[in-house]
Order: C-alpha cells, then sequence, then structure tokens
C-alpha cells in the first residue's frame, strides 16, 4: 500500500512542479500571483501556458477547462481540447497565454438576477492563479482544470468566488494598515484560513431507487417515524461498518491525490450519517478544496453501491447535516492573530481581532445568517441540532472572564497591560480546559480560531467566508478610526477602545444555551435578528447598512448586491416548487395507489369475514381510518395543487418566496402528516417506497 506522501497532489500542478517546469526567473516573478501579493505579470503567461500543458499532457490531458463557481450554485465547466491548426493546417496541440488567462464561456444560461438582458451573452472567466491548477478524471481521460471567477462583458459579477477575493483583498489592506499602527512593521501581509468540516449521510443505492422525493429534491418529503432512529445515540463516534470503510479509504485516497489534506473521519450522530474534517489552509484553497470533496464524495459513493446525500435535512426527525466552517486570520510572519502568545503585542492583535468580530456580528450578524440561507438550511437552523438563526458569539468561561475584567478597568496603564497579557498567556489553546465547548453556540472560539456552525452541508462556504472577511474587516477599521487620532501609547489607546466596545457588543456575547426558549426570549429583548426562513433572512442585504460596508469595501456594487439577492429568491423560489410538484407527484402515483390497494384488501376482508358470519369491530374501524385516510389526502394534495397554481402566477419574488415559505410550507406539512400517519396503516407490501428504517439501517 503506497504511502499518502507518494499519491499526495500528483493530480496538482502545484509549486514543486512549476518550479522542475518552469525556469528560475519565471518561477520567482510567478510567485507574488500565487502568493496573493500581485496581480499575475503577463509577461511570464505564455511560459506559465507552456509548462502547464506539457504537464498536464504528459499526465494524459486532452483538454482544458476553466472552473468557476456560478452563483446558481455548484461549479460550471466548458472542455476545450489542446488542439489547433499549425501553419500548413495540421492538427497540434496547443495551450497559449490567452487561454490560460480567460476564457469566455456562455454566460446568458447563468442567472444574472436582472443584470443583463438574455441576449447579452458574453461573460468571461479568468484564472485565479492563488488556486492551483488540477486534472479531473473520467473513465478514459483527463482534463486540466484551471480556477476562475467569472464575470460578465461588462464587468459585473456573476460568481461566488469573486467577491471572496475582494473580501480578503479589503481585509489584508485594513489589517496590515492596523498592525502598522500598532507597531508591527514585520507584517506585510495577512492571510485567511478555513477547514470545513464536512457532515453527510450515505444510502444504499438500491433503496433510494424507490425514493423519487431523494433522486429529485435530494431529501425525503414523506417517511413515518422509525422505531429505531438516533435515540439510542449509538451511532456517534462508534465503529465504522467495513462497507463504510471502504468507501472511506478510497474517498481519502483520492482527496490526497488532488491535495485535500483529510484528516478526520467519524460517524457522526444519526444512523448513516458521517463527517470528513481537513487540515487547515488558505481560505481560497481551502473552500476550492471543498467544492471538489463535494463532487469526488458522490463519485466514490457510486462506485461502492451508495449514495451520498448533502442535503441539510435528508430525514425528518434525525439530524440534519452542516458544515462548520473554521476560520482564523494570520500574517506573512507565521502569526495567528488567533492565538495567545507570550508577546504583548501579538495579544493586543489577539483582544482586537476578537473585538472586531463582536463589532462585527453586532453591526452584521444578520448578514452572516444570511449568508447561510436557503431552502435545505431552514429545515436545520433553529432546531435542537444546530445553531439558532441568531447569531451570538461564545467565548468561553475564562476568555468572557477576561473580556469583563477589561471592561471594568478603570484607567489603563502599564501595570494593567501587563495583567492583560498575562491573562491571554494563561488562556488555554482548547478552551475545554476551563469550559465545555458550546455546541449551540452559531460562532464560538475553540482555541486559536472560530467555529461559524451555520453553513449548510450542500454550501459553497465562500458565501459565508465572505461575510466573515467583511464583518472583521468592518470591525478592524471601525477600530482604527477609534485609536489613530488619539494621544499617547498606541497600544494603551487600543485597550481603552476595546473596552467600550466590550460594553457596545454585549449584546452579541452569549454563554448559554443557545437551542433553550429563554435565549429566544432573552434575544429578542437584545434586539438581536431572528429571521426564520430564507425570504426573511435575505431581507437583511437590503438594509442602507449593508448596501454601503459592501460598497465601501469595494465588494459588491448595489446593483451587484440586489442581483444577488434575485438569484437566491429565484433558487429559493424554484427549490420549493419542485419539493411541493414532487410530493403531490408522489402522492399521485405512489401513495394514493397504495392506499387504493390497502382498501381494497380490507373491504374483501371484511366481505369475507361477514360472509363467515363474523363480524370484525377491529377490521372495520381499521377499513374506516384507511378510507378516512384517503379523503384527507386526496384534499390536502388539492389544497397544495391550488395553491402552486396560484403562486406561480406572482411576480414579486419576495412575495411569492414568502408565499412558499409559509402558507406552502403549512400545506405541505398538512398533507406529509396525512401521509406518515397512512404509512403505519399500509402493509409494507403495498408501500412504494423504502420506510425510514430501511433507510437508517441498510448500507
Amino acid at each position: 500500500m503506497k504511502h499518502v506522501s507518494d499519491v499526495y497532489n500528483e493530480l496538482v500542478f502545484d509549486k514543486n512542479k512549476m518550479k522542475k517546469k518552469l525556469n528560475k526567473e519565471t518561477y520567482q516573478k510567478l510567485l507574488p500571483a500565487i502568493e496573493g501579493y500581485a496581480a499575475l505579470d503577463e509577461s511570464i503567461a505564455a511560459d506559465v501556458a507552456h509548462a502547464m500543458k506539457e504537464w498536464a499532457v504528459t499526465n494524459g490531458a486532452t483538454h482544458f477547462t476553466h472552473w468557476f463557481q456560478p452563483q446558481r450554485g455548484g461549479t460550471a465547466e466548458k472542455h476545450d481540447a489542446f488542439i489547433d491548426y499549425d501553419t500548413d493546417g495540421r492538427i497540434i496541440e496547443r495551450f497559449s497565454a490567452a487561454q490560460l488567462i480567460q476564457s469566455e464561456p456562455d454566460a446568458s444560461s447563468f442567472p444574472s438576477g436582472g443584470m443583463r438582458s438574455t441576449f447579452e451573452a458574453r461573460g468571461y472567466t479568468a484564472w485565479d492563479p492563488t488556486s492551483p491548477a488540477f486534472l479531473l478524471e473520467a473513465a478514459n481521460s483527463r482534463t486540466l482544470v484551471i480556477p476562475s471567477v467569472f464575470l460578465s462583458w461588462t464587468g459585473h459579477v456573476l460568481d461566488i468566488k469573486t467577491p471572496l477575493l475582494r473580501s480578503q483583498h479589503a481585509l489584508d489592506d485594513i489589517a496590515v494598515k492596523l498592525q502598522k499602527f500598532l507597531g508591527n512593521r514585520m507584517a506585510k501581509k495577512t492571510k485567511v484560513f478555513v477547514g470545513p468540516e464536512q457532515e453527510y449521510f450515505l444510502f444504499a443505492k438500491e433503496l433510494l431507487q424507490t425514493r423519487p422525493d431523494l433522486k429529485v429534491c435530494g431529501r425525503t418529503l414523506f417517511g413515518a417515524a422509525p422505531a429505531r432512529g438516533q435515540q439510542m445515540d449509538d451511532h456517534y463516534f462508534g465503529a465504522i461498518k467495513s462497507k463504510v470503510l471502504a468507501f472511506m479509504e478510497e474517498f481519502d485516497h483520492e482527496l490526497y491525490r488532488r491535495g485535500i489534506p483529510a484528516k478526520t473521519r467519524h460517524n457522526e450522530v444519526s444512523p448513516n450519517q458521517f463527517e470528513i474534517a481537513p487540515l487547515y489552509t488558505e481560505s481560497n484553497r481551502g473552500i476550492d478544496n471543498n467544492l471538489q470533496l463535494m463532487d469526488i464524495m458522490k463519485k466514490v459513493a457510486e462506485r461502492h453501491g451508495l449514495v451520498a446525500c448533502l442535503h441539510e435535512k435528508p430525514l425528518a426527525g434525525v439530524n440534519g447535516s452542516g458544515k462548520h466552517l473554521n476560520w482564523s486570520i494570520g500574517d506573512n510572519t507565521g502569526n495567528n492573530y488567533l492565538e495567545p502568545s507570550k508577546s504583548p503585542l501579538k495579544n493586543i492583535t489577539f483582544l482586537l481581532t476578537i473585538g472586531a468580530i463582536l463589532l462585527g456580528v453586532k453591526k452584521f450578524g444578520g448578514v452572516l445568517r444570511a449568508s447561510v440561507a436557503d431552502a435545505g438550511n431552514d429545515h436545520r437552523l433553529g432546531a435542537n441540532e444546530a445553531p439558532p438563526a441568531i447569531m451570538s458569539v461564545y467565548l468561553g468561561e475564562y476568555l468572557n472572564s477576561l473580556f469583563n475584567q477589561i471592561e471594568g478597568i478603570g484607567t489603563v496603564n502599564e501595570q494593567e497591560m501587563a495583567k492583560i497579557n498575562l491573562g491571554v498567556q494563561h488562556l488555554p489553546h482548547v478552551t475545554k480546559d476551563t469550559s465545555d465547548r458550546n455546541r449551540t453556540s452559531p460562532i464560538a472560539f475553540t482555541g486559536n480560531k472560530f467555529e461559524f456552525r451555520a453553513v449548510g452541508s450542500s454550501h459553497n462556504c465562500a458565501e459565508a467566508a465572505t461575510i466573515m472577511n467583511l464583518i472583521v474587516a468592518y470591525g478592524y477599521k471601525n477600530i482604527y478610526e477609534r485609536i489613530k487620532n488619539s494621544k499617547g501609547d498606541a497600544k494603551e489607546n487600543a485597550v481603552n477602545a476595546l473596552k467600550d466596545i466590550l460594553k457596545e457588543t454585549k449584546a452579541v456575547r452569549f454563554e448559554g444555551n443557545n437551542y433553550g426558549e429563554k435565549w429566544q426570549k432573552e434575544a429578542a429583548s437584545r434586539k438581536l435578528p431572528n429571521d426564520k426562513n430564507t425570504p426573511a433572512a435575505l431581507k437583511q442585504y437590503l438594509h442602507e447598512d449593508t448596501v454601503a460596508v459592501f460598497n465601501d469595501f469595494h465588494i459588491l456594487s448595489r446593483e451587484e448586491l440586489k442581483s444577488k439577492i434575485e438569484i437566491k429568491l429565484e433558487e429559493y423560489n424554484n427549490k420549493k416548487n419542485i419539493e411541493y410538484k414532487t410530493a403531490l407527484d408522489i402522492v399521485k402515483t405512489l401513495i394514493l395507489p397504495a392506499v387504493t390497494k390497502q382498501i381494497s384488501e380490507s373491504a374483501q376482508a371484511v366481505n369475507q369475514a361477514g360472509n363467515a358470519g363474523v363480524r370484525s369491530t377491529e377490521m372495520i374501524n381499521q377499513l374506516q381510518e384507511i378510507n378516512e385516510l384517503y379523503t384527507v389526502i386526496t384534499k390536502k394534495a388539492s389544497e397544495l395543487d391550488r395553491f402552486l397554481t396560484v403562486t406561480e402566477k406572482e411576480n414579486d419574488l419576495h412575495k411569492q418566496a414568502f408565499s412558499y415559505a409559509e402558507e406552502g410550507s403549512d400545506l405541505y406539512e398538512g398533507l406529509r402528516a396525512a401521509v406518515d400517519k397512512a404509512e403505519k396503516n399500509i402493509a409494507a407490501e403495498f408501500w412504494p417506497m423504502a420506510s425510514y428504517q430501511d433507510l437508517l439501517l441498510e448500507l
């Protein structure tokens, strides 16, 4: 068996391969672009393109593609062959600098949120050198994949990666500026690091074939609660079944080949639910890795007779799946700004970084919640398995106590600064050393990073990371402006500013149970946003303060932000429409015929008993109950059908979304309740879909 180091990065055009393929001068000119310090020097683009092509072709590649992240979700690619005509008209393999740097896919079929007409089809992908090219494998070929951004021909944002890169640039600018003001002259460049912990379900492929809802919608729309779900709590961290372990072994192997540092794998809380966690890496690379991971997971699962499900709530009544986004920031000297230290300057940075996060969550917590809003995650946020829709920050007992001490200091002087530094030095690297980790908090400090736990399993983490970057940039800027004109020692002025910030942001600090009803009431008294569904959450993006901060940091213009919301609303409405229509199709073609068979058999049994001179009250009552269920299901389905007919005609996206989220949800849940009750009264031989019990226990 090969060691991980033998296969790691074999499908990636990493720096080691670049160094071998490029001359020394070209490689040195390319490094600043790879590290994000500068734009690509186009004078070397031809050499880089040639080296990249030679490496790809040598390793079996026949095509190349610019791989990008449209706002519809997922990834997109258009493959072009490495062929061209030479001067004599013969076919040769060629890959030019222009082809590396930019491509022109048809943008008309991608959502634009009304920013352009359908006939304005031109869109451009542009190479992002901060994320390495890699090879995509198919059955008989390989394709060179070039991570890219996607823009309209007018320069408007059409993707999810561009705002992420802009937010990182904005955060870098203000972070370095603040560091210099505090006296840190060594910090030239900051970087954000992420580690998305990915939860997912596995189902047996043959069982899934009986479930149109899982196939079409990614989640079950009906299903009676199983006798045994997750109530035994015996699956979490339990022994991994051999079939699943075989899948995991191949999955890890494929990730390593693509330079994706998978670290941890284990059973999650629900049967058939699992988690994979990576080593942390620079955010742009880490998020691209996670997008690849989701795609690779599905392909490997299929080879093992399994289906990988990334929906946030595939089964009602058991745990849903999230993606915990671990977030931290550091600089070119190797400092992690969320790591306690013996250095007073580093500890001031540590405290101010947490202060910046508190300021950002206080001002834009609703936007952070909106960044993870979609139809799937609405089933998860607020349940007793995931953070609530209220954004609060958990610091842990020790750090919270330290902040309370800082807040109570009368005058900041050298002696008090020494006490503060000593307090930070003693801060445990793992918060459970002094207090248990709060798994109910949406934004928790976990030793040397923050864990944002509200991201959905199927999500592109770039959206949440963009808002995290933005709110910290906002917080840093706020802090810088408070202290830049103050006289005296910059560090003492920074702590004085921190004292005020801690008082101002007390509303978003919460150490208790975020799942409790008591917190819902307390959060309301603190005037914290609590948007229960996607259409309500998305309105947070349209507040003037939100529009202004996106514009001030040059992340999205007003027009681009409005477009983003329209795209998200369209996606939400389409998903809900598909779910409700799929539910109706299942009822009409599978459920009602099954109920009819049960009625026919039960009626026949009652008649036979009557002919034999036996009157069975139990049999008669059962027949009556099934007849009543048939009537209720028919009535509920008709009501949902009429609702869809009316709602589909609504032109206002927000009104339509609220209709789907509220009235539509109530009608669907009423239909579901009747169908799930019918499942418990229908013979297994007649029920047309795999039950929850089968889905949860069969692998």
